[in-house]
């Protein structure tokens, strides 16, 4: 009997989508699997690239997960799958809105009661704080993350601070500047490396009566120590600043609006600020907190691990 795969997700730029058609190659072409792909819609789509304020006025809502209306998938959620792909992008931290409308909706429920699940992140260089929320939901509905694959952007954070929101909001990936500003995103080749992924799924996953993780050694996570502290500070923050601009209004309120220039100038002032301190402060203290980080960087890998992996 062929095993029975579903793919979900989100792609806004296009970007995550090519990064499952990598992975999931392998698994459509492989007689013993059947590959079901289903793409979130929201109703209202959401622009891409974005307007400046719309970008930003989205924050609240994907920082708090509040549900918005999607068009609903071709399955009835009674359907019976033996692994679930969950593909999504990170918005502020977090899952963006439509993946985490997805997972607090009815048919999420069903159909991952249960169900082994491996995640697939592609974004700049943060995830760990809206991988926890995956998880925490995923747990709630009874499913299991087996494993998790993340892909980001290769070039040095002081240059994706440029980059990805000219990307973004120009719709222009670069690169720019004669090249001194590389262009935004996962690199080509580490897209098409990822059908490494694939192919160690596909297969694994026939010979599996319950499947559990089939990535470990491949080099599907690598967690930047760096930038644990500093994820975990701007995640507070956002919630914060999140709760104040929904009780100032709705997202057509003006005060909202007048509100969120001054979150935006205070959001790149503490990326300028609090992120390269908490970096220099994590390097000053690294030889004593040296085992508490690797407890963290083990934690953040799990369930895949961390590998080097050196593409051919």
């Amino acid at each position: 009997m062929k095993k029975r795969v579903l793919v979900v997700s989100f792609s806004q730029t296009g970007q995550l989508s090519r990064l499952v058609d990598s992975i999931v190659g392998p698994l459509a072409a492989n007689g013993e699997i059947e590959l079901v792909r289903q793409t979130i819609e929201p109703v209202e789509a959401f622009p891409f690239p974005w307007p400046f304020l719309h970008f930003f006025n989205t924050f609240p809502e994907t920082v708090y997960e509040d549900p918005i209306e999607l068009t609903p998938l071709a399955l009835t959620g009674e359907e019976d799958f033996d692994l679930v792909i969950l593909a999504y992008q990170v918005w502020f931290l977090s899952p963006s809105l439509p993946v985490s409308s997805f997972l607090n909706s009815d048919i999420a429920a069903r159909l991952l009661k249960d169900k082994p699940v491996i995640t697939v992140i592609g974004c700049r260089n943060m995830w760990l704080m809206a991988q926890e929320k995956v998880k925490a939901t995923l747990t709630a509905l009874g499913a299991k993350l087996i494993d998790n694959i993340v892909l980001t952007d290769a070039a040095h954070s002081a240059a994706t601070f440029v980059s990805t929101p000219v990307w973004v909001l120009t719709g222009k990936q670069g690169p720019f500047m004669g090249g001194l500003i590389p262009k935004a995103g996962i690199p080509d080749e580490e897209i098409a490396a990822a059908s490494r992924f694939g192919r160690a799924i596909a297969e694994q996953l026939p010979r599996q009566a319950e499947p559990h993780s089939m990535l470990e050694g491949l080099g599907a996570v690598k967690v930047q120590e760096r930038l644990i502290a500093s994820e975990t500070i701007a995640h507070r923050s956002f919630k914060i600043w999140g709760k104040l601009l929904r009780r100032v209004g709705d997202q057509q309120s003006p005060l909202r609006k007048c509100v969120l220039v001054v979150y935006v100038l205070f959001l790149v002032t503490m990326i300028l600020t609090v992120v390269p301190i908490s970096a220099v402060l994590k390097r000053l203290f690294a030889p004593l907190l040296r085992k508490r980080t690797a407890a963290q960087k083990s934690y953040y890998a799990a369930p895949s691990g961390e590998a080097t992996y050196r593409m051919s």
